[in-house]
This record gives C-alpha cells, sequence and structure tokens, in this order.
C-alpha cells in the first residue's frame, strides 16, 4: 500500500496541477526516506519545467526533458498539491515548489518511500529495468512481453507456486499488489494457493480479465483506503466499499454466503471464499 490504482489515482490527480510548471525550489525536511534523498536535488530541479508525468509500475516519472524525477510512494507516502502555502507537518518531508506559487507536497509517516533523480535512460535504470509489463497497457499477442494469458501460462508451467505470489511477482507483472491480486482471483473463480502451473489459458485468460477490470474499478474509485492513503487532492479512495473478500475473514461471501476463509501466503494473509473458488 499505495499499490497500482493509488499510484496511478495520484498520477491524474497531480498531473493537471503541475504539467507545464516550472520548479523555483526543493525544500527537503527530512531526506531519510527509504533512499537518501539527493544533497543536490534542490540544485539539480530549480528552473526546470516538468513536461509529463507518467507511471511505470508503482513508481511515478517526472519528465523535465533533461531527467526524471522518480517518486515511489513506499507503504504510507502520498503527494498532494497545495495551492497556497500551508504549514508542514511533523511527516511532511519534501515540498517542490512551482514558480506559480503551486507546492507539491511528499508525506510519509513510515519513510519507505523514495524521491530519486535520474539523467539516465529509465529503460537502464536500476529500479525499473528488470519490471514486467503493464497490467492495463494494450494486449499485444504478437509481443511475449506484454500481459497476456500465454505469457502466464508459459511462465508458469511446471511452477508448484501459488498463483497469487506468482501475479504478484512484478517480473511477471506490475503492480497487482495484495489488495488487487485477493479480489481478481475471486473474479476468475481461481484459489489463491493453487499451483499456478495447473492453470489452463482459459483460466489465465479470465484472470487477466479480472486483473485489468479489479485495477480500472479501483482507478475509478480513487484507490483503496484501509489506513494511510489519501489521493492528490488529499482525498481517501472508496474503492475499500467493493472489496468482496480482501479484510473479510469470517464474514460472508457477497456471492454465494459461504464464510470467506483466511490463509497464509508468502507471509501475507490471503481471503477467498471455498465454494466460489477453485
Amino acid at each position: 500500500m499505495p499499490e497500482l490504482p493509488e499510484v496511478e489515482t495520484t498520477r491524474r490527480g497531480i498531473e493537471p496541477h503541475i504539467q507545464g510548471c516550472t520548479i523555483a525550489q526543493v525544500i527537503v525536511r527530512n531526506p531519510r526516506l527509504r533512499w537518501p534523498v539527493p544533497d543536490n536535488i534542490d540544485r539539480m530541479l530549480s528552473g526546470k519545467t516538468i513536461q509529463t508525468i507518467t507511471r511505470r509500475a508503482k513508481y511515478l516519472l517526472l519528465d523535465t526533458g533533461s531527467g526524471h524525477l522518480i517518486v515511489h510512494l513506499g507503504m504510507s507516502g502520498s503527494l498532494r498539491v497545495l495551492e497556497s502555502p500551508a504549514p508542514a507537518g511533523k511527516h511532511d518531508h519534501v515540498d517542490i515548489v512551482m514558480t506559480n506559487g503551486v507546492r507539491l507536497r511528499y508525506t510519509d509517516p513510515r519513510r519507505f518511500g523514495a524521491l530519486l533523480w535520474s539523467e539516465d535512460a529509465l529503460d537502464d535504470h536500476v529500479l525499473l529495468k528488470h519490471l514486467g509489463p503493464e497490467p492495463l497497457a494494450p494486449p499485444d499477442t504478437q509481443n511475449t512481453a506484454t500481459f497476456t494469458a500465454e505469457r502466464l501460462y508459459q511462465m508458469s508451467r511446471g511452477k508448484k507456486q501459488a498463483v497469487k505470489t506468482f501475479i504478484m511477482d512484478n517480473k511477471v507483472v506490475v503492480g497487482v499488489g495484495n489488495i488487487y491480486a485477493s479480489e481478481a482471483l475471486f473474479h476468475a473463480g481461481i484459489r489463491p494457493d493453487r499451483a499456478c502451473g495447473t492453470i489452463s489459458r482459459n483460466r489465465y485468460k479470465r484472470l487477466i480479465d479480472c486483473i485489468r477490470e479489479t485495477l480500472s474499478k479501483a482507478i475509478a474509485d480513487g484507490g483503496t483506503t484501509l489506513r494511510d492513503f489519501v489521493g492528490g487532492d488529499g482525498r481517501p479512495g472508496y474503492f475499500k466499499q467493493s472489496l468482496a473478500v480482501y479484510g473479510r475473514e469470517g464474514e460472508l461471501c457477497l456471492r454465494c454466503g459461504a464464510i470467506i476463509k483466511e490463509i497464509k501466503l508468502g507471509n501475507r494473509s490471503s481471503c477467498y471464499c471455498s465454494r466460489c473458488q477453485r
């Protein structure tokens, strides 16, 4: 948390306010994030114009034409747009101030996020070069590097790994975190602990459709707020109201009325319906 829908929600929230703006100053109050904020980030960014704001997996990429600011929200981070100065709180670690007075404020209570600067090609960056395909990118059946049922089918052959941890592997596909993997598997009717190597092409096709539908619905709802997440406008996400299995252990299945069960997979809780998911 935040996962792909929360990051995409943030991107869409901040883009209209900062795209095309020139950076006047970067105020760093606490550089001690997952990786230290570069000492020279103010000098490197001041005077540069934000040309585009894109997303790769759970990384936000602010392109200035001569380099990228790479932002990761970690477990509790958020970016908010402030139209006028406001007192900084304890966990407001970085402000990126524009020449028009708008500022982008990075808040992170747990400090597991990151703000990094790169002038190299993003495809070669150590944090990005090994990432799998984007789940919401248009499918290309002729390209084995895109998110297709054939890709999942071929990559899973002979594996006993649970399908949930398989689809959460960023080398297989990016951005399918714990919440959305649980929800997609429910809608696809697949148990989270089923061996990925036993799943057919047709069931993978159904799973891919459910992953896309689940992520798209979550983005439309502004993400899922369980504890800390707020979007670029400071508002929480509302996909929590749509959760079918995640966090519902012991409750009734919304589809069949059976009791939702919980197991541990990869040290994470995984809720599922034993009647709806096989």
